[in-house]
């Protein structure tokens, strides 16, 4: 009968002190989530917003929100058993209505890290009630698990939709006039958050040398400034600046083409006369030297090259 007594006194200790646990792992819990949820409301502050890092970080908010939720319950488990711990001494089996409290808080104990005592319960629970029991539990054959608490402790993501109401309440309670800049379509709101491709990931992060992005999607393609055309370059078209424009391949000009009309001009030069004695030009004889006009001058055939040469060198010198 004292070892009896022992055994209940031992295991209302045990449940106490998890209920305690419970209650300061939940406070820390939840100062460090308000903490979080500043933090989320300055991401949306920014510009361009940094709005897959928020997600990421709601994310996170989401899971110790729903730990802390399983918490709850399974404080209030514990609570009820501590009350009810007479009721377990006197039963070798387990009561009907306590299935569900015991089972859950054994398949907790592998999920839950912070919490010891929880480890010590279920082997208590085990030794009383036998290894099927806890296989049972574990496996959560017949139900026989608290389906809330099996959610909120699961390894799941959360929907798309639950993250975006997160960070919309977070903006509401902030005063952060933040929009969600893709929409999301009925499929992908009941799916688990897209993994992110840096839409909100603006251009030149260190040097901040380069404009933003404009926000939608697909927008972090590097935009390739292209000059406009110039006097010198007026026959090539000219490209407006866009995400996918690039410049106009080079043509080299055609080679200059001779497009004079003007020839050479002929230009006649003289040489020396014949050795032969010069020739009558009317009759075609040779002519006589012997007869020379009155005024010492030759005939019709005027002066000779020799004479034209002499002259030419004296007015040289």
């Amino acid at each position: 009968m004292e070892h009896v007594g022992d055994w209940m006194l031992v295991r209302m200790i045990e449940l106490k002190m998890a209920v305690h646990r419970f209650q300061i792992s939940s406070n820390k819990k939840t100062a460090l989530m308000k903490q979080q949820m500043r933090e989320i409301a300055k991401l949306l502050t920014e510009d361009p917003p940094k709005e897959e890092k928020a997600k990421i970080r709601a994310e996170a908010l989401i899971r110790e929100d729903n730990t802390c939720e399983a918490y709850e319950i399974l404080q209030l488990s514990c609570e009820l058993l501590s009350e009810r711990i007479k009721l377990l001494e006197s039963h070798q089996e387990c009561p009907s209505d306590l299935v569900k409290s015991i089972s859950t808080l054994m398949w907790a104990s592998y999920r839950v890290d912070n919490i010891p005592e929880l480890t010590e319960i279920r082997k208590q629970f085990r030794s009383k009630y036998g290894k099927k029991f806890e296989e049972n539990a574990l496996a959560n054959r017949g139900d026989v698990l608290n389906e809330r608490v099996v959610a909120k402790l699961s390894a799941e993501p959360p929907s798309a939709y639950l993250v975006q109401t997160y960070l919309e309440k977070i903006c509401d309670e902030f005063d952060v006039d933040w929009k969600p800049t893709i929409k999301l379509t009925v499929e992908e709101m009941s799916e688990p958050m897209a993994a992110p491709v840096g839409y909100s990931v603006p251009i030149a992060v260190g040097t901040r040398l380069a404009p933003a992005t404009t926000g939608e999607a697909n927008a972090d393609l590097e935009i390739r400034y292209i000059p406009p055309p110039t006097k010198s370059s007026a026959s090539t078209p000219y490209i407006p600046a866009t995400a996918t424009a690039t410049a106009a391949p080079y043509v080299p000009p055609p080679a200059p083409t001779n497009t004079s009309t003007f020839d050479e001009p002929d230009i006649y030069i003289p040489g020396p006369p014949p050795s032969n004695p010069e020739t009558n030009i009317n009759t075609g004889n040779p002519k006589d030297d012997s007869k020379e006009d009155n005024d010492g001058t030759e005939g019709d055939a005027g002066p000779s090259y020799d004479d034209l040469a002499a002259r030419f060198n004296q007015l040289k010198k």
